[in-house]
C-alpha cells in the first residue's frame, strides 16, 4: 500500500464519515448533495443547466482518463 492509497483512503473515509453523521442529525444543509445544489444554485435555470454540464463534463473525461 503506497502513501497516495493511505491519503485518498482516509479522504474517502472521513468524507462517508461525515455524509453518514450529516444524514443522521437530520440538520438541513448538511449533506452533500443538499451542498452540491447551494453551491450550483441548481433551483435557477441557469445553475442546473452549469451543474448538468460540469457533471457530464467531468463524468465524461474522468471515464476516458481511467479506461486510457
Amino acid at each position: 500500500m503506497s502513501t497516495g492509497d493511505v491519503v485518498w483512503g482516509g479522504l474517502i473515509l472521513a468524507g462517508a464519515g461525515f455524509e453518514a453523521y450529516a444524514l443522521r442529525n437530520a440538520r438541513e444543509g448538511d449533506t452533500l448533495s443538499e451542498s452540491t445544489r447551494r453551491w450550483f444554485r441548481v433551483h435557477t435555470k441557469a445553475g442546473a443547466v452549469c451543474f448538468a454540464v460540469a457533471w457530464t463534463g467531468f463524468g465524461v473525461w474522468y471515464l476516458d482518463h481511467i479506461l486510457r
